[in-house]
């Protein structure tokens, strides 16, 4: 047998730090951290990108593309300085206090010995077909991300933002890496979308100091009994609480659903139900639900649990504001046996998701802050291995495709290694928009294959 040639690797050409001309005077103080940021210390980080093509002159061999490269990265490093002095704990490093008395550990963002925010430039000998040819994400996909398998406890000693530009013979992905600690899915896109507001305003002339259009509220949310600090249950060796468990052996494929696709699934789940209370989102996670748990092959009286990220910022009385910079988010658990999940249809299912998110209030929120601050637990990346269930990460209503940077639309988004296990799915909108959704899921290769032979599952994807 003739080997295999060595896959391209990703090559590091240069790195640095990015700060702000001036970061604002809270700066100096430490940044402490409420329950539902604290919670996330031992998972990965967020790690999201998008793939840009070059225009068509720019591939011309006549095109000075060095010269093209060093300008537009610098404008993504003036534009990067000038964002983080919106979100500027994201300049800073975790650190941890220790005291003799309660509370004994507290974790806080510390700007004031921090270098500030990575940036990192490389390249890769692929092209944009390359990435987005092949039917399952290639492996190299991960290396366009700093911050590789980090737990966000790592913050302690690495940046909690990162930046890789990574250059591809016909184009550019320009990947970020955030600690979960500091932000949420809403708070990464926000950070995102800021980005790239201040570079097209940057790229017309405006000054570094650019106002934006939705400035983030940096003042963390605590329950009006415990204004913080909150103390952790560390022991000397904290290791036990932020082990790195071995990334386990996944395929991992998009999966596009078109706007007519959902609304069929829609339309049937509240069709079985009698009702038009099941939103489209619901109806595509109970569709996938049912099929993953088809895949699995398990036994009929196995539970079988769905877990979807739900938004608490409009949950909570008050509510608090979209722009709200952190961690909002709470996993919502939907169980039931694999017997009557198949058994009983999507509709069924869909209702028991439905009625879920119904009973998530303000009420259920301060319970939960009360009683982690009284006894604290982490979410743990070994506990989300359980082959039993699937979680929904992401929304398709973050705007991705919004982010050009002077490039266009982005032709793809992709993620990073970080928090993928069996049953991870991720949901992004379509680049098309109106209403479509591509899922990126995560399968053992096992269950891949018999997903992939499913024909309720494949007749509502549209194009994969």
């Amino acid at each position: 047998m003739v080997p295999r040639p060595p896959l391209p690797s990703v090559r590091l050409i240069s790195d640095c730090f990015i700060k702000p001309h001036r970061l604002p005077p809270q700066s100096n103080h430490p940044l402490h951290l409420p329950p539902w940021d604290l919670v996330m210390l031992p998972i990965h980080y967020i790690q999201r990108g998008l793939l840009f093509p070059l225009p068509p002159r720019r591939l011309d061999p006549g095109f000075d593309r060095p010269a093209f490269i060093h300008s537009f990265l610098d404008k993504l490093k003036r534009s990067l300085s000038s964002t983080l002095a919106h979100f500027y704990p994201l300049t800073g490093r975790l650190a941890t206090l220790k005291r003799t008395e309660p509370p004994f550990y507290t974790v806080f963002v510390d700007c004031t010995n921090s270098l500030g925010a990575r940036f990192i430039h490389a390249s890769l000998d692929m092209t944009l077909a390359d990435v987005l040819s092949p039917k399952y994400v290639p492996a190299v996909v991960g290396s366009f991300f700093d911050h590789d398998q980090a737990v966000n406890h790592d913050g302690h000693d690495q940046s909690l933002l990162s930046a890789q530009v990574t250059e591809l013979a016909d184009g550019l992905f320009i990947g970020l890496s955030m600690n979960h600690v500091v932000g949420d899915g809403s708070s990464f896109w926000h950070f995102f979308n800021s980005w790239s507001e201040i570079f097209q305003a940057q790229e017309k002339g405006t000054a570094d100091v650019v106002q934006l259009s939705r400035p983030p509220i940096l003042t963390r949310w605590f329950p009006e009994n415990h204004p913080g600090p909150v103390s952790l249950p560390y022991t000397n060796d904290p290791s036990s609480f932020f082990a790195h468990p071995d990334a386990p052996e996944l395929k991992e494929r998009f999966f596009h659903f078109s706007t007519d696709a959902i609304a069929g699934l829609k339309g049937e789940a509240n069709r079985q139900c009698g009702t038009t209370n099941i939103s489209s989102f619901q109806s595509l996670t109970a569709h996938v639900w049912r099929c993953i748990t088809r895949a699995s092959r398990l036994p009929p009286d196995q539970i079988s649990s769905c877990y979807m990220n739900a938004n608490n910022r409009g949950r909570l009385e008050p509510p608090v504001p979209p722009e709200y910079y952190g961690n909002m988010v709470t996993p919502l658990r939907t169980a039931a046996t694999v017997g009557e999940l198949l058994d009983r249809g999507p509709g069924w299912a869909a209702r028991q998701l439905h009625a879920t998110v119904a009973e998530h209030n303000d009420a259920k929120l301060r319970k939960w802050n009360e009683e982690w601050i009284k006894n604290p637990h982490m979410y743990h990346l070994g506990r989300m291995f359980d082959p039993c269930n699937i979680m929904m990460w992401s929304s398709p209503r973050f705007n991705m495709y919004g982010n050009e940077f002077g490039l266009g639309k982005a032709v793809a988004l992709r993620g990073g290694q970080g928090n993928k296990f069996d049953g991870k799915v991720s949901g992004y909108p379509g680049r098309d928009g109106g209403g479509s959704i591509d899922l990126e899921i995560c399968l053992s290769p096992e269950k891949m294959a018999v997903l992939e032979d499913d024909a309720e599952f494949m007749t509502a994807v549209t194009v994969s």
